[in-house]
């Protein structure tokens, strides 16, 4: 499945009536949810059951009416998703809090199906055909929509953030490259001093988009509690503010697609650390620069391009990838302040390094007996470590940019 993203250009009573839509959709999805606790505990209640009660809503309300069938549909399946979520939590006995559904304060965004929306011949502008009073909105960007029939269309969202309204359109089409062996495997393991060190003894320096962003985001953040409430400099200094977090999400995706992209590209085999990102931000201490080098993203693009690119990704257990010997195999224990690592066989290497080498030699001992397969989906482990050993030792590594 391919997702191509357009900027909507549109008059302001269309982007009101996007506004509506969108709100539509958050009041779908929360009666959904309402209607499916205040239901008799004999009483089955699944994805088809709140098909069948989005039809009650549009004969009951008539702003529901007005929005597309499917459209209704999708905003049921939406509030399905997070009740099977927590069906399957429960069922797999995850340790902790289950993720009970919790009604929508502020959703962004409204999806169409195959109806409600109509594309015009030069692929460049769209119709929202409802009675939610959209109409023809202008596409901005340079994807190729014009490349995939309409049939291949199956998805159509219109999303709003802090910097204007767009439109997405999930397609129905096969994204493979297969690249030509190069010979060659690396092994990454991510830290907070570098981004990642990589087995070739390349470090990746830490980006720190946040912290470098910090200042002017707590100045923005101060201006608008000068501003009266509900006044419209209020209203624009909360759009100031949202723009300034939005740069930063853009930054790190921006920069982990990059870099995943690299490293698969020149890379037979990668291999990282099956990390557990969520526990490592329990972590107050460490918390912001981890959820800033935004780890767990990488991770998603660089499975992403090992599936493309017809790569070998493998997550390995962390588990003394920092303490033990790459040369000799003996555990040599260390501090969080020891950045080297000196052995009694001999070897001295940078204390990352030696762990990118661990975590290299792990993944392909395991090669073909991993629960991580050729496209890299990775199954989870729980880390043995202690919390700030894991959070200090993670080191990502690819080949020297």
């Amino acid at each position: 499945m391919l997702v191509l993203e357009y900027k909507v250009k549109a008059k302001p009573q269309q982007y009101k009536a996007i506004d509506e839509a969108i709100k539509t959709v958050q009041f779908i999805r929360n009666k959904a949810i309402r209607y499916w606790m205040d239901a008799p505990k004999d009483a089955k209640i699944n994805r088809f059951a709140l098909n069948k009660y989005s039809t009650e809503l549009r004969n009951e309300f008539a702003f529901v009416k007005d929005l597309n069938s499917m459209a209704v549909q999708a905003a049921t399946e939406r509030a399905w998703l997070a009740i099977a979520r927590f069906y399957d939590n429960c069922k797999s006995k995850k340790p902790g809090k289950k993720g009970f559904p919790r009604f929508q304060k502020n959703n962004r965004s409204v999806e169409y199906k195959t109806s409600g929306w109509k594309l015009h011949s030069t692929k460049r502008r769209i119709t929202i055909t409802d009675k939610k009073g959209i109409g023809e909105l202008k596409l901005l960007g340079k994807w190729d929509i014009h490349t995939y029939s309409v049939k291949s269309i199956k998805r159509v969202r219109l999303v709003r953030r802090a910097d204007g309204y767009y439109c997405q359109f999930s397609v129905d089409a096969e994204c493979v490259d297969i690249q030509s062996p190069t010979g060659q495997e690396i092994g990454l393991d991510v830290g907070l001093e570098y981004f990642y060190t990589d087995s070739n003894g390349h470090h990746e320096p830490n980006p720190k988009f946040l912290r470098k962003a910090e200042s002017s985001i707590k100045h923005a953040q101060r201006c608008i509690y000068k501003k009266i409430k509900g006044s419209s400099g209020r209203r624009k200094a909360r759009s100031q503010y949202s723009r300034k977090h939005l740069r930063v999400s853009r930054q790190r995706t921006e920069h982990a697609k990059r870099l995943a992209r690299h490293v698969c590209k020149f890379n037979d085999l990668v291999a990282y650390e099956d990390l557990r990102v969520a526990n490592l931000l329990k972590n107050h201490c460490l918390a912001k620069s981890i959820a800033d080098a935004s780890w767990y993203q990488f991770r998603q693009w660089l499975e992403h391009f090992a599936k493309k690119l017809g790569r070998r990704a493998i997550a390995v257990p962390p588990q003394y990838t920092s303490q033990e010997c790459s040369q000799c195999k003996v555990i040599v224990k260390k501090s969080l302040s020891t950045r080297t690592h000196v052995c009694l066989c001999g070897l001295i290497l940078q204390r990352d390094w030696n762990a990118a080498i661990n975590i290299l030699l792990k993944a392909k001992s395991r090669d073909g007996q991993s629960r991580s397969n050729a496209t890299g989906v990775g199954a989870s482990t729980l880390l043995g470590a202690s919390l700030v050993e894991q959070v200090l030792t993670m080191n990502v590594e690819s080949h020297a940019l």
